[in-house]
């Protein structure tokens, strides 16, 4: 469940400038999804590319109520290099629609090559928002983030500055019904000869009419240590529309050929632009352990289960 800072208050009303502005659209369905967690699209402030992650059913250790939950989450992690950190200020909140003012936090955290999740936050118990004739409008709510300075830290000592720009908004839709799953299992035969500097990836495979792929580091990218690094990636050739992104649930499992315990690990819910994945997918020693079963040989069976789940739009204002 994990810890979970709850320091909500009143932010500043029609002036509160964000960053992003993002509208989940029937808020009933994402629940009935069951997710644990639902994240935006991109949107770029400082030369950096930031996602806002949403916890609808978030508990803070030790305790039983669920709150809806925020933390924003830097997606450029190339632009951090070794060396480097990015030390953010914010602010995470939700519109109060009935009287035009932001409820939230302000916040702060330090992001690195390996730390690109800030804390979570604790806005709004879930029944309350539920409850509310306020927060939740036509089973809708809105999320926003502002972004109020960015340092980083680097052998040049950089600054950056915060330039205030148009706000991008984002809409994101969850389908009640008719989701649409796939299913693909990458059968490799060759593993130990792989060569462990560079990457592999699968043949592409088709779910929703888009093209998909596995791209799997048999011994880590560059922010992993001692771990195989697992993503899924949409297809180049087959970009989803701008005007409409396709919202995911991914699930990638390395199979165990031996005794049936697969090794899984599942995303939230996901606005697709590009791909994701994990860097730490499973550690090295813990895939060739022959008691696992997860390589047999120079056999290796790893399979993606993706579901589409519903849409998403961006705009500006």
């Amino acid at each position: 469940m994990g810890n979970c800072r709850s320091t909500a208050r009143v932010l500043p009303g029609k002036n509160h400038v964000l960053d992003l502005e993002w509208k989940i659209q029937d808020f009933s369905s994402l629940l009935e999804t069951g997710a644990k967690s639902a994240r935006s699209d991109r949107f770029h402030c400082s030369g950096f590319e930031w996602d806002l992650e949403v916890s609808p059913m978030h508990k803070k250790l030790d305790a039983r109520t669920a709150y809806v939950a925020l933390r924003l989450v830097m997606t450029a992690r190339k632009r951090v290099e070794q060396g480097h950190s990015v030390h953010a200020v914010f602010e995470l909140s939700i519109y109060n629609h009935s009287n035009g003012t932001y409820y939230g936090c302000k916040a702060s955290h330090t992001f690195d090559l390996k730390n690109f999740y800030s804390n979570k936050h604790c806005l709004i118990p879930l029944q309350e928002l539920l409850k509310s004739a306020a927060f939740l409008v036509d089973d809708s709510c809105v999320f926003g983030v502002e972004i109020l300075k960015v340092d980083v830290t680097s052998p040049e000592k950089k600054a950056v500055v915060v330039h205030k720009k148009t706000t991008t908004v984002q809409n994101l839709f969850v389908q009640n019904k008719g989701f649409i799953k796939g299913t693909y299992t990458w059968t490799m035969d060759n593993f130990p000869k792989l060569d462990s500097k560079h990457f592999v990836r699968s043949p592409t495979f088709e779910v929703g009419g888009h093209k998909w792929y596995i791209v799997m580091y048999p011994c880590g990218d560059k922010y992993s240590t001692g771990c195989l690094s697992l993503y899924l990636y949409l297809d180049a050739s087959k970009k989803l529309p701008l005007e409409s992104k396709k919202v995911v649930t991914v699930t990638l499992s390395i199979l165990d050929q031996k005794n049936g315990k697969h090794f899984t690990r599942t995303t939230g819910l996901l606005v697709y632009t590009k791909g994701f994945g994990w860097a730490d997918f499973l550690g090295l020693k813990k895939l060739k352990d022959p008691s696992g079963g997860y390589l047999v040989g120079s056999h290796c069976l790893i399979k993606a289960d993706l579901t589409i789940v519903g849409s998403s739009t961006e705009g500006q204002v």
